[in-house]
């Protein structure tokens, strides 16, 4: 199976390539950088030249596989548009090739917003923080579309040993500064690590009739006091602080909502495929603290 992805390289983007190829699969990465393609060739894969914002110049080669992953976003506030421009693109590559797309599409726990003490399973309403309305909006047309044979994973907080989700608590505790806990420290995070959700992208992959909503967790929803003070603890002085959510909104604008959600979300639709059962069901047993 030939697999394009974009964002190859990426925090998860490269979980998955390596994933992938290890189970046999060829990957083409779509690469903006020489130092990216290189990243990319290391693994065993092949890059594509080409940029988010001009999708026109490389969708046909994404058409020709027999599966596209989105794992790609610009981070800025042009993400929605962007993303918009390459469904677009890719429609119409697919509708010129007569060709029904199988694509994963990743949306996110922080679509379904606040669930408190309910836990969000793939019927659960979807209520996005303000940032990431047009991720619902994109996933709901490429559903729609006949085009596209669409699979959407909604990755729980993803942490790896470097950090992903754990990146502000690791490096302040190594550098031995209080590690600071946004909102409360009573917020719950669903966990997944990076590469058991490399595991789930590539299961969904290999199974084209598997279509729909799959939300992607190991832990239904860990206290982020619990895991700022383990951290902290193992890593650094051993104190933690909380920063009450308006200052936290002030320093670092509208997206700092995402991690300070209270939200409990389940997999139990993926798990119960017996296609994919995560590794690793607790963090603190995890290589972040090797």
């Amino acid at each position: 199976m030939q697999v394009f992805i974009l964002g190859a390289t990426g925090t998860i983007g490269s979980a998955v390539t390596r994933d992938l190829l290890a189970r046999g699969h060829r990957v083409l990465g779509l690469c903006r950088s020489r130092d990216s393609a290189n990243r990319l060739h290391a693994m065993g894969a092949r890059s594509v030249v080409g940029d988010l914002a001009r999708p026109a110049e490389w969708t046909d080669q994404a058409v020709s596989s027999d599966c596209a992953v989105q794992l790609a976003a610009t981070f800025d506030g042009n993400m929605g548009s962007v993303d918009c421009g390459v469904l677009d693109a890719l429609e119409h590559s697919a509708r010129r090739a007569r060709k029904t797309l199988h694509i994963l599409y990743t949306g996110g726990c922080w679509l379904y917003g606040s669930t408190g003490d309910q836990v969000a399973s793939e019927s659960t309403p979807f209520n996005p923080i303000e940032s990431f309305t047009w991720m619902v909006e994109n996933a709901s047309r490429l559903e729609q579309s006949r085009f596209f044979r669409t699979t959407i994973l909604h990755p729980a907080m993803v942490y790896h040993r470097h950090g992903g989700a754990f990146s502000r608590y690791l490096g302040q505790a190594k550098r031995g500064e209080t590690v600071e806990i946004w909102g409360s420290a009573k917020t719950r995070w669903p966990l997944i690590h990076r590469d058991d959700l490399a595991v789930a992208y590539r299961v969904l992959a290999e199974h084209p009739e598997m279509t729909g909503h799959y939300n992607v967790s190991a832990e239904t929803g860990r206290e982020t006091g619990v895991v700022a003070t383990q951290i902290a603890n193992h890593f650094g002085n051993g104190k933690t602080q909380v920063a009450d959510p308006q200052t936290v909104l002030a320093l670092h604008g509208a997206w700092a909502e995402g991690p300070m959600l209270d939200q409990q979300m389940s997999s139990r639709k993926l798990t119960a495929t017996g296609l994919w059962k995560p590794r690793f069901s607790d963090f603190a047993t995890t290589d972040v603290f090797t």
